[in-house]
């Protein structure tokens, strides 16, 4: 058994005072910082993602026309490539990241498996390249990216864990809603030590 943390989209607009920041993601980041730091042997590898959207078109639609986002699907202007805002938090020690994976890019896309990583591979072939059968999945936004990573990952054949003291949603509704719906497909919930 070969085990995985991937960090989901702890980016600076995702985070307070950011385009979309959501409550509580400046503290997470800095757990997960932690987190790593005091398991430095439960991981054969780190991998982080960020949204990395083009920033002279709509992204697919992700992006609202005529700025009239509905928050469900679309989207105000947010992590685009090259700015501040898509950068990861001051908060996550980039140099414990192994690998970076870039999504989002000129298309809408909310798990980790729908991005590249920095030297153009999916998600899945660095797993399998690595022999990573277990996946514990953290970031943000719990209602979002990290719900629909951790159904990537089971339905790559992972076992998957969310340890849920080092996500952040938007909202705490739609985040229960998204943490019942992977408990139920076979994700394990983790909550602190």
């Amino acid at each position: 058994m070969a085990r995985a943390l991937v960090i989901i989209d702890v980016q600076n607009d995702f985070t307070e005072g950011g385009a979309l920041g959501v409550e509580g993601g400046a503290a997470v980041a800095a757990a997960i910082t932690e987190h790593v730091r005091e398991h430095p042997d439960d991981y054969a590898v780190v991998i982080a993602s960020r949204d990395w959207h083009d920033p002279d078109n709509d992204n697919g639609g992700h992006f609202a026309a005529h700025g009239n986002p509905d928050f469900v699907s679309t989207w105000p202007p947010h992590c685009m490539a090259g700015t501040d805002g898509a950068e990861y938090h001051p908060a996550i020690d980039t140099g414990l990241i192994d690998i970076h994976v870039r999504k989002g890019q000129g298309v809408p896309a909310y798990s980790i498996f729908e991005g590249t990583t920095d030297d153009g591979r999916g998600i899945v072939a660095a797993l399998d390249e690595l022999g990573i059968t277990d996946v514990d999945v953290v970031g943000i936004a719990t209602d979002y990216c990290v719900r629909a990573s951790a159904l990537d990952a089971l339905a790559a054949g992972r076992r998957v864990r969310v340890l849920t003291h080092l996500v952040a949603g938007v909202a705490p509704a739609s985040s229960a809603g998204a943490l019942d719906e992977l408990s139920a497909a076979g994700v394990t919930l983790v909550g602190a030590e």
